[in-house]
């Protein structure tokens, strides 16, 4: 994979080069406006979250995990579409920064129009903020085709099929809403399979540490979000006169739980493994499932407190299970990326699955907030067992002998 040397930057803020970035640029890390861009995209995953909280607390929970899975993908899909961008082609000069501003406007109109959409199907709001983040991102293409002849032809493809995706999102909204479901999983293949025919002509010069970095630090928002929201529930039951011991279990099992997730996610580095386009995508596109899960994870400890206030329209263990499966999901996730990644340690690919069943079988204990918990905090206990037999073994005689016996040409 061919990189295009970096450019000397210009003196000017106002406007530099938009040359590809180095994959091997040394100290590369999260900028300031990245962060800052993502605080404000976590407020579309919070509507979204609580949207999705007041369905499920309804008892519409088909419907509410299909209008969840809709929204979240606008959510996702956006966000991870900038962040590959910047990782390429990251200039900071003052167009990059406002283009930027542009898709943070985007963002809190798609957060705005978040609740309709979820709760009544109505889609245009969410529609037009969608379509303000991605033809800024149009823009920016166009900007990196001028400065890049190297892949030229990868940034117009990208800005074509962009667009013209963009045009059937808007074209979807005067179209008949029994086919609503159908266009939306029609346009989702579209845009995914944008980046798939844009590369093939040449590959962005993306940053591995840096787009593991992206990752982290936003599942690490969202987990933040997840606990925010479940504060909240709790704040809002105490106010009812809810007694503190009677929502004792699901705070301390919803503290473990979230340090767990935390925990599993962090627990190995990736970025040296994301050295091809297929890693690339499968760690890109699998995170939808994971920023997902993580704020469901909030939803349903909400959902659960409202239970044990005596609000809501769900039975207990239907109840349980909108916080056992999003934990038990994003735990199969995570568990899944770091084994395709390499970064799990040895005896964990029996771990993981084991405790998956755990958590969704807590859906049925007396208690299945605070058995998640546990089993969660387990998990993790036995991961550090895990992990330090195995170093112990690989230091040890017998296993410098194995590793000398493998290495190619001893």
């Amino acid at each position: 994979m061919s990189h295009s040397p970096p450019a000397a930057p210009s003196p000017s803020p106002w406007r530099r080069p938009m040359f590809a970035r180095p994959a091997d640029e040394q100290h590369r890390t999260a900028t300031m406006l990245e962060l800052f861009f993502d605080l404000c995209f976590v407020t579309a995953v919070a509507q979204a979250a609580s949207a999705f909280e007041h369905e499920l607390a309804q008892g519409r929970i088909g419907h509410g995990v299909l209008g969840y899975a809709m929204v979240f993908f606008a959510i996702w899909w956006a966000w991870m579409n900038f962040t590959w961008f910047a990782s390429a082609y990251d200039t900071d000069d003052v167009p990059y920064r406002l283009l930027t501003l542009v898709q943070i406007v985007g963002a809190l109109v798609l957060a705005a129009g978040a609740s309709e959409a979820l709760q009544h199907e109505d889609f245009t709001v969410i529609t037009w903020g969608y379509v303000i983040m991605r033809l800024a991102m149009v823009t920016q293409w166009l900007r990196a085709a001028r400065s890049d002849p190297e892949r030229r032809r990868t940034c117009l493809r990208y800005a074509v099929g962009i667009f013209v995706v963009q045009v059937g999102w808007v074209v979807r909204l005067a179209l008949p809403d029994d086919i609503g479901v159908a266009t939306f999983a029609v346009l989702v293949v579209a845009e995914i399979a944008v980046p798939v025919v844009a590369e093939r002509s040449a590959t962005t010069s993306w940053h591995p540490h840096h787009i593991a970095e992206r990752y982290g630090l936003f599942t690490l928002i969202v987990l933040g979000e997840s606990i925010t929201a479940a504060t909240g529930a709790v704040h809002a039951a105490l106010d009812s006169d809810a007694a503190l011991g009677d929502l004792a279990t699901l705070v301390i099992g919803g503290i473990l739980t979230v340090f767990a997730l935390w925990w599993l996610y962090f627990a190995k580095s990736v970025h040296h493994r994301l050295t091809s386009l297929r890693a690339a995508l499968l760690w890109g596109y699998g995170h939808y499932l994971v920023f997902a899960s993580a704020a469901a994870v909030g939803a349903g400890l909400a959902v659960n407190v409202a239970l044990a206030t005596g609000h809501g329209h769900l039975s207990d263990r239907a109840a349980a299970a909108t916080y056992t499966v999003p934990v038990a999901l994003f735990v199969a996730l995570v568990w899944l990326l770091h084994h395709y990644a390499g970064g799990l340690p040895r005896g964990a690919d029996a771990l993981h699955p084991l405790a998956v069943v755990a958590v969704l079988a807590a859906t049925f204990a007396p208690s299945p907030i605070l058995v998640t918990g546990i089993l969660t905090a387990l998990l993790i206990a036995a991961t550090l067992v895990l992990a330090t037999r195995n170093a112990a073994q690989t230091a040890s005689p017998e296993g410098d002998a194995r590793g000398a016996a493998q290495t190619p040409g001893s």
